[in-house]
Parts: C-alpha cells; sequence; structure tokens
C-alpha cells in the first residue's frame, strides 16, 4: 500500500537532496505539480492541459467541478490512467506461462506443439518435406514464436524482464499504446529474423518484445531528464550476452525488438499535443508496414 506523507512534507529525501514523490518517498523526481507544487513519480503523475498534476488536486479539481482535463486523467503519452496500471503486463506474462506449460506437455507426444508455433523461414527435414515456415504462408509464426519458450531460464529471464520493465512503461503510455508498442516490438524482431537468418534456423522467444520495452525505457528515462546510467548498463550488458561468442541466441530478434521499440517510443512521448493520436497511431501503422514488406521481399527470395 502507499505510504502517504503529511500534508507540509516537502518530497526531499533530506535537505538539500533530490526531490522525491510525496506519495513514494522512496523515488527520486523532477516533476512537480503544476498546481500544488508537490514532486511525483511516473506513476502518480497525471498530464494536464499544463504540466502534469497529482492524484489529490486531480480528485479536488473533479469534485469542485474545475479543470475539465484534470477530471479526465491522462498518462505522459495520453492513455487513460488505470486502476491497475500493470493489467496488460499480467496477461502477456499470462499468456508466456500458459504456452510454456502447453509445450511441456506435448513436448514427448506424436506431435509437439513447438513445431506449430517456433519461428522457421523455410524447413525441410527431407525430400518429402517437412516442417513448413513462413515461406510457405504460416505468416502466424512471426507472432507465435513470440510467446514461445522450451527451457525454464529463457522464460524466467524474459518474464522477469517483462514484469521489471513492462509495469511503468504501462503506467506511463497507457495499456493500448503499451500492448502496441510491445507487438510491433516482438514483430520487429521476428522480421528481421526471418531477413537475415538462415531459413532453417528456428527462433522462440519473448526476447525481441522485451528489448523494445528496454529501448523505450530509455527513450522515457531520456524524456523524463531521469539518470540514464542504469538503463544504459543494462542495455550493454544485455547487448554482451546477445552477441556472446558461444552462439545460441538469435540476435536479429533482439536488435529488430530494440530499434522498433525505442522509435516507437519516440513517437510516444513526444507527439506533440496537438497531434498527438495522428503521430502516435501513424507510428505504429508504419512499423507495421515496414514489417510486412521486410517478409513480402524475404518470402519471394525464398520461394
Amino acid at each position: 500500500m502507499d505510504q502517504q506523507p503529511p500534508e507540509d512534507q516537502d518530497g526531499s529525501a533530506a535537505a538539500g537532496g533530490p526531490p522525491t514523490c510525496y506519495r513514494h518517498p522512496g523515488r527520486e523526481t523532477g516533476i512537480r505539480c503544476t498546481r500544488c507544487d508537490r514532486p511525483v513519480c511516473t506513476d502518480c503523475m497525471i498530464e494536464a492541459s499544463v504540466g502534469f498534476h497529482c492524484p489529490e488536486c486531480v480528485r479536488e479539481g473533479a469534485g469542485a467541478g474545475r479543470h475539465p482535463a484534470a477530471r479526465r486523467p491522462r498518462t505522459l503519452a495520453g492513455g487513460r490512467v488505470a486502476a491497475d496500471p500493470r493489467l496488460v503486463t499480467k496477461i502477456l506474462i499470462g499468456i508466456n506461462l500458459a504456452v510454456f506449460v502447453a509445450v511441456l506437455v506435448t513436448e514427448r507426444t506424436k506431435y509437439p506443439l513447438v513445431d506449430d508455433l517456433l519461428l522457421f523461414g523455410r524447413a525441410y527435414t527431407g525430400p518429402s518435406g517437412g516442417i513448413e515456415g513462413v515461406a510457405e504462408g504460416q505468416w502466424y509464426r512471426l507472432v507465435t514464436s513470440m510467446f514461445l519458450h522450451q527451457e525454464v531460464w529463457h522464460i524466467a529471464f524474459n518474464m522477469l524482464g517483462l514484469w521489471w520493465l513492462g509495469g511503468p512503461l504501462e503506467a506511463a503510455l497507457g495499456r493500448a499504446r503499451y500492448l502496441a508498442l510491445y507487438l510491433l516490438s516482438g514483430l520487429a524482431g521476428s522480421a528481421l529474423t526471418y531477413w537475415i537468418a538462415d531459413p532453417a534456423q528456428g527462433s522462440l522467444g519473448a526476447s525481441g518484445a522485451v528489448f523494445g520495452l528496454l529501448g523505450a525505457t530509455a527513450v522515457l528515462m531520456r524524456r523524463m531528464n531521469y539518470d540514464m546510467r542504469p538503463v544504459i548498463a543494462l542495455l550493454v550488458v544485455n547487448l554482451i550476452f546477445t552477441f556472446n561468442p558461444w552462439g545460441g541466441i538469435a540476435w536479429q530478434a533482439h536488435v529488430g525488438g530494440l530499434v522498433a521499440g525505442a522509435l516507437i517510443a519516440v513517437a510516444m512521448v513526444h507527439a506533440p499535443r496537438e497531434r498527438r493520436n495522428l503521430v502516435q497511431y501513424g507510428a505504429c501503422a508504419l512499423a507495421l508496414v515496414v514489417v510486412v514488406v521486410a517478409v513480402l521481399v524475404r518470402t519471394v527470395a525464398l520461394t
């Protein structure tokens, strides 16, 4: 439960120290409510017509019939402020876990589920044919592979990353924009893998989408003037693992997701207010078009 300090708390961790959120004393922030001047973190701030408001000022404004913009609280990117800011993140984790269990259950059967969901460009086991891939029209593999894991360590790392990065992003962007960012980042990773990798090389995992969240987190932190060193260090460590000499990692999915997530996030958090929806939806549509064109061109080359 959030702890709310007394009304006269100045939001500083110590005299002369950096300001901290008045509702979350452990979180440093450079954002203040434009009405009462209290420091608020990204989870608490509510975008208004000018700057941001704290939850108390929004409630007071709505009760008094003032500040129409405050009566319709919005996130930094213009999304609706949700009661549960991690709902979509929880659902995505649930889907990944459900698919993981289904793969385990069917692993030793005649028809293992992994063969139907894995990302293959084109794969044949012999002269008579075998597993078909994206080049044969199974485009759904670009999506299903994003939720597919076979190893416990693999899904554990990806779900931890999704939980740590996804929650704050979902709160800052709103559910619809966050979900679009996640799915398009994953699709971009799948498309780049399909474009570059050996068509018989299988690829699976939520890493492309999670790397998209990492790129978006860097953009958001830069937008909020936060200390960039932690996210840069995290990015460097992940890229080292991505390009490790032992191989076994589809680096194309990581790079594709990272680039797509960062570019989409730029459109999400830097779009001018008067054209915000146009810029945001346009950026998402453009990313989807790039994915489709890349897949079409690669398919023609393979067939």
